[in-house]
């Protein structure tokens, strides 16, 4: 769900390992509920797997929150870091929003019909000009089902998300932060994403125009040359 353009173009510079969530494509069955702790303790296995012992790290939506666990708890393993689309605090959480803002984030998971929930996927994460483009409905279509995505584990990463607090304890994250979210996400709200800059010390702060939930999906070459600067300067 990163999108093919958006990694080729952060390719270019680094060496990127995207991987897929306990439950969720790839990896092995998961029965039962787990922690966004829990997740932040899965990437940094995959640092060791992979044998880096320092890495930039990008998070986006949940994975934001992953990340942010990831920093708080392994400073170290942590070079810069970027948080997408995501949030800081219950107030905030995508599970608390989606019921109030975007229930077909909610209703995609758990209405058993592939092609309705296709089309709520689609309408929940990006914005209405963009998925009205030709032949992007499709495309969106296409990778979204491309990997196994089992409801229940869905459920269950909104739960995780739904608990998930790091507001008291960011002001102690020292690692340079670039925070980037669309104006127009309807899943977790612009606010969110200004309140979650404002409380890491020097957060920088990049709105992307009209975009939604998936901004790096709408504006996969600005959201990798942000990205690039932010982990070259």
């Amino acid at each position: 769900m990163w999108s093919e353009p958006f990694l080729a173009g952060l390719a270019e510079h680094f060496d990127v390992v995207a991987f897929d969530h306990r439950g969720i494509g790839r990896s092995r069955r998961v029965d039962g509920d787990f922690s966004v702790a829990d997740l932040a303790g899965d990437a940094v296995a995959v640092l060791d797997a992979v044998g880096w012992e320092t890495a930039h790290v990008l998070g986006a939506s949940m994975g934001g929150a992953v990340a942010q666990e990831l920093v708080l708890a392994h400073p170290e393993r942590v070079r810069r870091l970027v948080l997408c689309c995501t949030w800081a605090g219950p107030e905030d959480a995508a599970g608390a929003t989606w019921g109030l803002h975007q229930p077909n984030f909610v209703a995609s998971a758990t209405c058993g019909e592939r092609a309705l929930a296709i089309d709520l996927m689609v309408e929940a994460n990006l914005s209405s000009p963009f998925s009205a483009g030709e032949g992007r409905h499709e495309e969106f279509a296409a990778a979204a089902t491309s990997v196994r995505v089992p409801g229940p584990v869905t459920v269950a990463q909104m739960r995780a998300a739904q608990a998930h607090d790091a507001r008291d304890r960011l002001a102690g994250v020292a690692t340079p932060t670039l925070v980037l979210h669309g104006t127009v996400d309807t899943v977790v709200l612009r606010e969110a994403g200004e309140r979650l800059a404002a409380l890491i010390p020097g957060a920088a702060l990049e709105l992307f125009d009209g975009a939604g939930h998936l901004l790096f999906w709408e504006q996969p070459d600005r959201a990798a040359a942000a990205v690039t600067a932010h982990l070259l300067s």
